[in-house]
């Protein structure tokens, strides 16, 4: 009985995030920002601050000021990569008929195989980098597919075992790192070049940003991700059902692939955004956060991207709020919100199980 309800649990949060259309995602965006209006004119605070920082995180063009700067450009796209990475990894496994709680654990996989390779692999021009990224993303796949043999060889639920891999993840990231020669109690030493991911024209054409090689990483996971489930039979064979005999197969091949696509968002933001290793003390949250997105762009290449922008969008306006008297928080609470109108509205126009 309780497994049956927990699937009819899952079905329905399936048809409420999967296959709902563009309308109700924008529906939703639009409640979310007019409840967070009204939330900061109870606070007593100018919403038009909110407005402006996110017009000059996407824009670079501060109203107040009437400048312009093109690095917060940059940096909005930086922070929407990793996002999106991440939320390819969510969309992935709820495609195959699964959820995937554990895309910031695989991430974590993913930054630490990428950091590690990028401090003890010789320094070789290109090979370097090519062999790092690698690293993160067969990490990030062989974190994942745990969580897909417990689902497949054991029917120990993806929802709960996904979850506390996040916390190994952690704990072994930084066991890992530590040990790692000349590391301190926060980073490693510094990177050579031969493994960064830096770009120098795409940052100086955003005004010395740390927009990043991770920009073509990205968009090609997306790509790779949409022609797999439009143009492909791989995608729909991957749809699980009880009585296919090869489901179990396709349990742990659908987590090993969501893995990988966040063990790249790992080796991304290592190897584009720092020059040196860092030693965790908490989750990144991308992966977190990716999973709202996936959930809020309806599963979808196109959806995923769209609202990964707009998340990052969210995340990188917040210190700009902040010089505008803005609270940070509104940035979540609007991710938060936009899930929750999102919820109720598709709920709203689906027939009860």
């Amino acid at each position: 009985m309780r497994l049956m309800v927990n699937n009819n649990l899952k079905n329905r949060i399936f048809q409420v995030f999967y296959g709902s259309d563009g309308i109700l995602s924008a529906s939703a965006v639009l409640f979310a920002f007019l409840t967070a209006t009204l939330l900061l004119l109870v606070i007593g605070r100018n919403p038009s601050g909110m407005y402006q920082a996110m017009l000059q995180a996407v824009t670079g063009f501060d109203p107040r000021r009437g400048t312009w700067n093109a690095r917060y450009i940059g940096e909005w796209l930086v922070v929407s990569i990793p996002l999106i990475l991440c939320a390819l990894s969510m969309g992935f496994a709820v495609r195959s008929g699964l959820f995937n709680f554990g895309a910031e654990g695989q991430y974590i996989a993913g930054l630490t195989a990428a950091q590690v390779a990028a401090v003890l692999f010789p320094p070789v021009p290109f090979l370097h980098t090519f062999i790092a990224v690698i690293a993160a993303v067969i990490a990030g796949a062989v974190w994942g597919s745990i969580a897909g043999f417990l689902k497949a060889r054991y029917k120990v639920s993806e929802i709960v075992s996904t979850i506390m891999l996040n916390y190994i993840a952690f704990y072994l990231h930084r066991f890992v790192m530590l040990r790692i020669p000349g590391s301190t109690a926060f980073r490693t030493s510094d990177f050579t070049v031969t493994a960064s991911l830096s770009n120098s024209f795409l940052s100086s054409l955003t005004n010395g940003s740390r927009l990043n090689n991770g920009l073509w990483l990205m968009a090609a996971a997306v790509l790779i991700y949409w022609v797999i489930f439009e143009k492909t039979n791989l995608g729909n064979s991957l749809k699980i059902t009880d009585a296919d005999k090869n489901a179990s197969l396709k349990t742990t091949v659908s987590m090993l692939i969501a893995g990988a696509f966040a063990g790249l968002a790992g080796a991304v933001v290592s190897l584009g955004m720092f020059n040196y290793g860092r030693i965790l003390v908490s989750f990144d949250n991308y992966g977190f956060e990716g999973i709202v997105a996936a959930l809020a762009g309806n599963c979808g290449a196109i959806g995923i991207a769209v609202m990964g922008f707009f998340f990052g969008m969210l995340k990188s306006a917040q210190p700009l709020m902040q010089s505008r008297q803005i609270p940070a928080e509104i940035a979540a609470v609007i991710m938060g919100l936009v899930v929750v109108f999102l919820s109720l509205l598709a709920w709203r126009n689906k027939k009860p199980l």
